[in-house]
């Protein structure tokens, strides 16, 4: 039989329970092994239930440093009670000079008690009953949040003036900076967003015209890393001329949230667009001379294309590539096999082949073929040699060069580039 003899407003605080006639302290923490709530009680005795009723303070700092007990659990294992217990006449029956000297020996979690109102000043000095006097029963995760993020970045050396906070508020990577970077004008001080106004169209400004295209070959909506370092460099650079009072977070943010506006504009492009925009860069007149192909990957997919089809050839191979191209499927072809030739991408040697019909096999007679090998810079790369096979076949790939068909000699040139 449960029955509960405390329970404060805030739900996660925990509660005093009476169970099969004696007192324990329940409280949630952690996850089990299918991530439900776990949930940990010990023992406690009557004076210790009335300091708890009576002491909002001692209860939260009984919290703090029961926690770690109960990470030490983990998902399955044993809450160890006779620790637990051995907290309860320091924390809650001790006076406050003993108390803070038992925080300084202890494990504890600081988040905790910061969300629930404590002075980080007084904390951080290890006054921790005094820090508890402003404690409040509802809980602020965002102000542990900002006390962490702000933590992290002083080990780092970063300190933020105004517009520094002001910018990482408007990207929305003030509290986290993993978190996607998105315009949040309302997390601005009003004051600020004038000056916020102006970092943001200098980086407007100094990407304009730039794009991030995408890359198959890591999936339908993943983008080129060297298009996105690209912008960022060059974001960064006009940030630091005009502003030079920025910090290297506040820059960064900026040219992240740039860089992410750009992938995603990519991202939600149609693939014929994408191939279009590509054709304009090298220089293409957007005629295909060729009117059916084959697509392979190295697992036996096969698919058609016919120039009388809705879409492009390179559109329709790069989405190919994109729904087949995986760690162990890298290399993909095109052929044209009524004029005997094609082209073999090979993705994890950032290398290509045109292979050529010298011979048809006739009466039983293997084929003769003449293969050629190219290292190949990137996906851009790999986007401007498809175009230019899907324009004027192997011919067409002549200026794409050096070519090479000594298997040897391209081995070795392929190794002098990795080494560089």
């Amino acid at each position: 039989m449960k029955d509960i003899v405390l329970a404060r407003n805030s739900g996660w605080i925990p509660k005093v329970i009476r169970e099969d006639g004696l007192l324990k302290l329940m409280l949630g923490a952690g996850a089990d092994a299918n991530h439900d709530p776990r949930t940990f009680t010990f023992s406690i005795s009557e004076a210790h239930l009335a300091v708890i009723r009576e002491d909002l303070a001692r209860h939260l700092l009984l919290w703090s440093a029961v926690l770690p007990l109960c990470d030490d659990a983990g998902t399955r294992g044993r809450l160890d009670e006779s620790a637990a217990v051995a907290l309860l006449d320091p924390i809650l029956l001790a006076a406050p000079a003993d108390v803070d000297a038992l925080f300084q020996r202890i494990r504890w979690d600081r988040s905790r008690l910061i969300a629930h109102g404590a002075d980080i000043g007084l904390l951080e000095r290890g006054q921790v009953c005094a820090a508890m006097r402003a404690a409040t029963e509802t809980s602020n995760g965002k102000r542990a949040q900002e006390y962490h993020a702000n933590r992290r970045r002083a080990e780092r050396g970063a300190v933020l003036g105004p517009l520094d906070t002001a910018m990482l508020k408007y990207t929305g990577q003030y509290l986290h900076g993993a978190t996607v970077a998105k315009r949040m004008p309302d997390a601005v001080d009003p004051a600020l967003l004038p000056r916020v106004m102006r970092v943001i169209a200098t980086a407007e400004q100094a990407c304009a015209g730039m794009r991030i295209g995408r890359d198959p070959r890591r999936g339908k909506r993943a983008t080129d890393k060297r298009d996105w370092n690209r912008m960022e460099t060059t974001v960064q650079a006009a940030l630091r001329r005009a502003h030079p009072e920025l910090v290297d977070d506040a820059v960064r943010t900026v040219s992240v949230l740039m860089c992410s506006e750009a992938a995603d504009r990519s991202r939600n492009t149609p693939m014929e667009d994408d191939e279009e925009a590509d054709g304009h860069r090298a220089g293409l007149d957007g005629s295909a001379r060729k009117t059916a192909l084959s697509f392979t990957d190295d697992k036996g997919a096969e698919q058609k294309w016919v120039r009388d089809g809705p879409r492009t050839a390179t559109a329709e191979f790069w989405e190919f590539v994109g729904d087949r191209s995986a760690a162990d499927n890298e290399v993909f072809t095109i052929e044209d096999e009524e004029m005997g030739e094609g082209i073999q991408l090979h993705f994890y040697a950032d290398s290509l082949a045109r292979i050529t019909t010298l011979r048809k096999g006739e009466g039983g007679s293997d084929p003769e073929y003449r293969v050629e090998y190219s290292l190949v810079d990137g996906i851009g790369g790999y986007r401007r040699m498809v175009s230019a096979f899907v324009r004027g076949g192997c011919a067409a790939l002549e200026e794409h060069g050096p070519w090479m068909s000594d298997v040897a000699e391209f081995e070795r040139a392929r190794r002098r580039r990795d080494a560089r």
